[in-house]
């Protein structure tokens, strides 16, 4: 076991921490750099050593030809071969998580069409785990729904072989009580490419971590997200891309609206180049429109480079209110302010709704936002 309290920080994120075992791990306070926006009270004991919960089951319809949807033993080697936790939650759902739900295409398919999965929670304690796994030279797009009333920990691994393209799309619309903890890591082979799409709408609390890793020259990864929090919600999403070989790219772009009192979102995006990573481009941002009064937005973009032989590296963060200038532009042309300010808020989004690959999702997607700005008023 190691001993956390003995040890010294941390000097980059990838010298933190990593273990299987919960045990690890100090128990959480809120002091800590990597919890002092999460409100520990209202995870419900997810901070602590709960026993229990059962996974939540993948569902679905019917599935393209060549890709496959199965159960995976804990003992089967590739669980945990791409994550391995490094904070405590993480840590208690891979030691709780009695199973895996495993995601497979094979090697050099290219699915016809997305493939749509669902997760539904059922108002109980669940610990999950689910492996994806995307053959070489293989195309997918797959697209990852959770809806119902759940509190959940859930692992996410992802492993695209050489040559392989993804792209993944997960949405969190759970009910209005559900608490979620999750952590998605990506581990890229060469000249992979993953786009992830993050949507977050619902929940009561929803921290999501990401993490991406290379293992060959020529990867890139693109990671976008979209979130809206209404009152009371706390929706929080945290990256880290870890470039640890030449010559790969990133591109983190996360926008976010918020309205309500005690609305609160949190951004948290880490970009790692280590000393071995030359030739790395890498870009991250984080917009937010406030909405409301008594709404809060935190957004902190960090960049840590090792070497000076890169192609390109930034991060930006802006957060504001409505830009007057558009509202007084289309209320000039007689749009009532009520629509001019949903046609702004369609607007901040649109960029990234547009980038989901399916039809029918990008106009629920819309509708749904829709249906907070009217239920809010704005």
């Amino acid at each position: 076991m190691t001993d956390t309290l003995a040890a010294p920080p941390p000097k980059t994120k990838s010298q933190a921490l990593r273990s299987y075992d919960v045990a690890d791990f100090p128990a959480l306070t809120g002091l800590e750099e990597e919890w002092r926006f999460t409100p520990l009270k209202r995870l419900r004991g997810l901070t602590g050593d709960l026993v229990g919960g059962s996974a939540p089951a993948i569902g679905y319809h019917a599935l393209p030809a060549g890709i496959t949807v199965s159960i995976l033993d804990k003992g089967d080697p590739r669980i945990g071969s791409v994550l391995t936790p490094f904070d405590r939650i993480s840590a208690l759902a891979y030691g709780r998580a009695s199973q895996a739900s495993l995601i497979s295409v094979d090697a050099e398919t290219v699915l016809a069409e997305p493939a749509v999965l669902r997760v539904v929670g059922e108002d109980k304690l669940a610990f999950g785990h689910t492996f994806l796994e995307v053959g070489r030279f293989a195309e997918a797009t797959i697209v990852l729904e959770q809806t119902g009333s759940v509190t959940l920990a859930d692992n996410v691994e992802v492993a695209l072989a050489d040559g392989a393209k993804l792209t993944l799309v997960t949405v969190a619309d759970w009910a209005a009580d559900a608490v979620q903890a999750q952590h998605i890591r990506f581990r890229l082979g060469r000249d992979a490419r993953v786009t992830h799409i993050q949507v977050t709408l619902g929940g009561d609390l929803v921290r999501q971590f990401t993490s991406v890793d290379y293992t060959g020259r020529g990867g890139e990864a693109e990671l976008y997200g979209l979130y809206f929090a209404d009152a009371g919600q706390h929706l929080e999403h945290r990256q880290l891309v870890d470039h640890s070989v030449p010559d790969c790219r990133s591109y983190v772009g996360y926008r976010g609206a918020l309205q309500g009192e005690g609305a609160h979102t949190v951004w948290v995006g880490d970009v790692l180049i280590q000393v071995q990573a030359t030739g790395t481009d890498t870009y991250e941002i984080n917009r937010n429109l406030v909405l409301t009064d008594g709404a809060r937005a935190d957004s902190v973009p960090n960049l840590e480079i090792e070497t000076g032989e890169v192609a390109g590296a930034g991060h930006a963060s802006a957060t504001g209110r409505f830009d007057d200038e558009q509202l007084f532009y289309l209320m000039a042309r007689g749009i009532p302010e009520a629509e001019a300010r949903k046609l702004v808020v369609r607007g901040f989004f649109a960029e990234l709704i547009n980038k989901i690959p399916v039809e029918e999702l990008r106009e629920r997607l819309g509708a749904s936002i829709e249906e907070r700005l009217v239920k809010a008023g704005a």
